[in-house]
């Protein structure tokens, strides 16, 4: 399985940005997909999960009603539509995932992951 995370960027508090995850190599309809963010000097942590069939989504507190992930699985595809940024959600954003029914929270326990994409948010 590959992933390959885009869409990072600069913008100003308050702004908008949508980051891409496409996946390759697998049945995409079977994974779990989430989002992470590891700020500098910062463990990385959750940010939101979505299972397989959309239906179903996680998120962290500091993004609930400001982050909405979705994917679609005719284009092997996840989303994280980021609106109403804040600086403190400047950090290096991956996605990653596993094949599961669950929803996960624990980083450690994604099998696969793509590169980061930066988002930095200027106040």
């Amino acid at each position: 399985v590959q992933l390959q995370a885009s869409g990072g960027g600069l913008v100003q508090a308050g702004g908008s940005l949508r980051l891409s995850c496409a996946f390759s190599g697998g049945t995409f309809s079977n994974s779990l997909m989430a989002w992470f963010r590891q700020a500098p000097g910062k463990e990385r942590e959750f940010v939101a999960a979505v299972k397989w069939s959309g239906a179903s989504t996680a998120y962290a507190d500091s993004v609930k009603g400001r982050f909405t992930i979705s994917r679609d699985n005719a284009e092997n595809t996840a989303y994280l539509q980021m609106n109403s940024l804040k600086p403190e959600d400047t950090a290096v954003y991956y996605c990653a995932t596993k094949f599961t029914q669950y929803i996960v929270r624990l980083a450690t326990s994604y099998d696969y992951w793509g590169r980061g994409t930066q988002v930095t948010v200027s106040s």
